[in-house]
């Protein structure tokens, strides 16, 4: 048997938390076409009968502006020294820029064995990969350099055997029907976080955060899981982009993400949702601690 951490790594928007949802078969982590959406270290545990691979899914490496940018990073950079196996993500869609020559030097300077894999092989002609794959072979730092597409599944099988390859020999590390350590609170606010970055666009980047005010679950005789949330907002500007023209694209996201989250969690769910305006909450320790971007 083999079995180890797995630490999913990159830069933004590489397709790390695809990935992440692909080898673990359900949706761990949200997904959304801006970057920095994933804001913390999420771990998916994917046990096979060779192995037990235990994923840690980790913000994009990025220039932090805020301290909530600065502890991201610091997650990300943590796993580099805690996993069994770097899996560096790489977006081939994207030409390689300054960014991408710094994580490659992390991943360099870690002493942990590594594997690159090539994302986004769907939306790249085949001859285009083979310099990329070359360039980084030059790298002299990867034990395999596997291209994949982790929103098709095209060469995921492939990385997997390469990463349990890699991994050391050992017991699995949780028990078989383990998943994840993501609280049904955390999820809850992701998937809330999710709808809002899907419908305001480019209007709210990066400044707005899901808190859980309330979860409370059904009875024993079962009934409604009742969640109350705030959606959280730099600006006074943003709160009407999130409420909308007499409440219309709050309903829509409620709407979306209670459809979600009772399929999470397989009952019936009453959300209330609220949009509030905390000034510099990306500054703000205890908003940071309570959205699980705690100090390392």
């Amino acid at each position: 048997m083999k079995a180890g951490f797995v630490a999913l790594v990159g830069r933004p928007n590489a397709g790390k938390s695809t990935l992440l949802n692909r080898f673990v078969g359900q949706k761990l982590a949200i997904v959304s076409d801006k970057p920095q959406t994933t804001r913390h270290r999420i771990v998916g545990v994917h046990s096979t009968p060779s192995g037990q691979m235990v994923f840690i899914d980790t913000p994009g490496i990025h220039k932090p502006a805020h301290q909530m940018n600065r502890r991201m990073v610091q997650a990300a950079t943590d796993a580099l020294r805690d996993a069994d196996v770097i899996v560096l993500v790489v977006d081939a869609a994207e030409r390689p820029g300054t960014g991408d020559r710094f994580v490659l030097e992390l991943v360099r300077a870690a002493p942990t064995k590594a594997v690159l894999a090539l994302n986004k092989i769907d939306c790249v002609p085949k001859p285009a990969l083979l310099p990329l794959m070359d360039q980084y072979a030059r790298a002299d730092r990867f034990a395999a350099i596997v291209p994949v597409s982790a929103l098709t599944g095209d060469g995921v099988a492939a990385l997997e055997s390469e990463i349990l390859a890699s991994l050391p020999d050992g017991a699995p590390l949780y028990p078989d029907d383990y998943l994840t350590d993501q609280t049904e609170r955390g999820l809850a606010a992701e998937l809330i976080r999710e709808k809002v970055l899907h419908h305001t666009h480019d209007e709210l980047p990066y400044s707005t955060a899901v808190v859980i005010d309330r979860f409370e679950e059904p009875g024993e005789g079962g009934g409604l899981t009742r969640i109350y949330a705030s959606i959280l907002v730099d600006h006074d500007s943003q709160k009407p982009i999130v409420v909308g023209k007499g409440g219309s694209m709050i309903k829509r996201i409620g709407t979306e993400a209670r459809q979600d989250l009772e399929t999470m969690l397989a009952g019936r769910v009453f959300l209330d949702l609220h949009v509030k305006v905390r000034r510099d909450w990306r500054d703000d320790e205890r908003i940071l601690n309570e959205i699980g971007l705690k100090r390392s």
